[in-house]
């Protein structure tokens, strides 16, 4: 793989010879497993249909039967299956459920393993900078003479940032594609980043900082979404381990922070030269880098194709077909999949739709202005059961993502002034990095109990953030520095299996055409309310230094209530 050979300005390629297959050829077992469609003949009997409307899975599949091969009325079948128990019926959700069908059956390869690495930057770059920023708080407090309250506002212009980036990137990918965002943000984020380890002054760091978020906020909407529309049904769990990659961009900041600060950073308490304090500094250019390599990786050597489901609701049907055949392509797989049997099993594309793909360049930019409105949010009330759905998982982005730098982005001042009287600088920071090191196996625990009967996606959201808030409490009951490292850590661990869950939960609800929406709100309103917890933290925390780790506490169990209250349950069901 090189350069030339994946040239990242060049359209996507139509044809790809010898990779269509007659139909026939295809095996008639769904390979999502399963056994609720009886097929003979071509026909499919109502008990059957039945058995397959009310399967756990909410797959329909093929069992054993007389024909080893798939057929169109199988297929139809299937699908028809598959929308009586989804609830939606239009040529949308009957073609898309066909592209769900193509890619399981093309299965994992070569194209989702390293769309999964490149995914996996986004998510690390996102906690990368979320703790690379906490981590500069007390020597920028040192360099510019700003006290130990104060200085929390940093954490304030990085969530502002973050907050921007994530409503605009999430809904910016419904509109443009998920292709152009998905670049676009690590490229943002490595540019500024550079360009923050320069910071003249503390508020022109905090502006650098802010424009790092407008990059890194888009990356979870936008990467979350990308992997689940190219992902096969079997694989879903594959989703939940994407999540793996944030904790290590955690590592990552808190190793180098260990490594760079206490080497580099001046003595007393300020304010000092910067030249007398270039840890922060150093700390800031080498994740600039890492970031702008990550994007280096993503625009040049790897060929990235629209999502299928997003060109689908743009009424692009042919190139939703190309980009599966690509898939195949990469896979060194086969497809079955034309434009004939998607306008059989989901009907013709009307005229308007054929004129939509005629749009010049200039009605293109016109749309995409036109079309940030209420009617991209609607979808996500379509029925009671969704738009409850809706409404308690914006509650959990919200109260989680208050709790999270409540304690987290202040954890290094907390492990500082634990009252032991160790308070060097590089104590903390060693504490700091084995908090870390602890948490990242959290998201590839979860990966195996997202999968378990009666535990599901749902059971191990709730069990996890109930046992995160009842650390955080353990956390605040002693002031011995091993049983406060003992609780972070453990506290770290299942943070790390909730957010992995909940990462994975939050696109796999939504349908495709406004899945980047409802996730970029709820990442939205993740940061909106990050952008408070620096306020709080600061106030509340003048009279106890305890109290924001009580209010961390107590969001982590008002999130805990709302899981147990989510209707939905996504493990092994297809989505839209």
């Amino acid at each position: 793989m090189g350069i030339t050979r994946f040239n990242p300005f060049k359209k996507d390629r139509q044809n790809f010879p010898g990779i269509v297959i007659p139909l026939a050829d295809a095996p008639a077992h769904h390979g999502s497993g399963g056994s609720d469609v009886d097929e003979k003949k071509g026909s499919v009997d109502d008990k059957s249909l039945d058995r397959a409307s009310s399967s756990e899975n909410g797959a329909a599949s093929s069992s054993q039967s007389e024909t080893s091969h798939l057929t169109i009325e199988a297929l139809r079948a299937e699908v028809e299956a598959d929308v009586a128990t989804a609830g939606h019926d239009s040529a949308y959700d009957r073609k898309a459920k066909v592209i769900n069908r193509a890619v399981q059956d093309i299965g994992m390869g070569r194209y989702q393993w390293e769309l999964f690495a490149l995914c996996g930057c986004g998510w690390m770059a996102d906690n990368l900078w979320l703790q690379g920023v906490a981590l500069t708080l007390t020597q920028l407090s040192l360099e510019f003479n700003v006290d130990d309250s104060t200085v929390r506002f940093t954490t304030c212009a990085l969530f502002l940032g973050l907050c921007i980036g994530a409503s605009f990137w999430g809904i910016a990918s419904d509109i443009i594609g998920r292709r152009y965002a998905f670049n676009i943000t690590l490229f943002l984020a490595g540019t500024f980043g550079l360009a923050s380890g320069g910071g003249p002054n503390w508020i022109g760091t905090c502006a650098l900082f802010s424009c790092i978020g407008l990059g890194v906020g888009g990356n979870l909407p936008v990467d979350g979404a990308l992997f689940l529309e190219f992902l096969p049904c079997a694989s879903g769990n594959m989703l939940t381990m994407l999540s793996v990659w944030w904790p290590v961009g955690q590592l990552i900041s808190s190793l180098l922070a260990w490594a760079y600060i206490p080497a580099y950073t001046c003595t007393g308490n300020g304010p000092c030269l910067k030249e007398d304090n270039m840890g922060w500094r150093y700390l800031v250019l080498t994740l600039g880098a890492i970031t702008f390599l990550m994007f280096t990786a993503r625009f040049f050597f790897f060929h990235l194709y629209e999502s299928p489901k997003y060109l689908l609701s743009r009424g692009r049907q042919e190139e939703a077909v190309a980009s599966v055949h690509g898939i195949a392509y990469k896979n060194k797989s086969k497809t079955w999949l034309t434009s004939e049997i998607l306008n059989e099993i989901g009907g013709y594309p009307d005229e308007k739709e054929q004129e939509q793909q005629k749009l010049s360049n200039s009605q293109i930019v016109e749309r995409f202005f036109s079309k940030f409105s209420l009617e991209r949010i609607r979808p996500l009330f379509a029925t009671k059961r969704l738009g409850f759905t809706t409404v308690l998982l914006w509650f959990c982005w919200a109260a989680i993502g208050m709790g999270y730098p409540l304690f987290n982005a202040f954890l290094p001042q907390y492990l500082k002034n634990n009252g032991s009287g160790d308070t060097s600088t590089y104590t903390e920071y060693r504490n700091y990095a084995i908090t870390s090191i602890v948490g990242v196996p959290g998201s590839i625990l979860a990966c195996y109990t997202v999968e378990i009967k009666y535990v599901g996606r749902k059971g191990t959201m709730a069990i996890s953030t109930l046992i995160t808030g009842v650390l955080l409490f353990c956390f605040t009951a002693s002031s011995n520095s091993n049983v406060q490292l003992a609780c972070s850590c453990l506290e770290m661990l299942f943070q790390n299996i909730m957010y992995g869950v909940l990462y994975a939960y939050t696109p796999e609800v939504f349908p495709a055409p406004n899945r980047g929406t409802g996730t970029g709100i709820a990442s939205c309103l993740n940061r909106i309310a990050g952008l408070c917890a620096p306020i709080v933290a600061i106030y509340a925390g003048s009279g106890n230094p305890n109290s924001p780790i009580y209010a961390s506490g107590a969001l982590m169990l008002a999130a805990f209530v709302a899981m147990c209250l989510l209707p939905i349950e996504t493990r092994g069901k297809q989505t839209l």
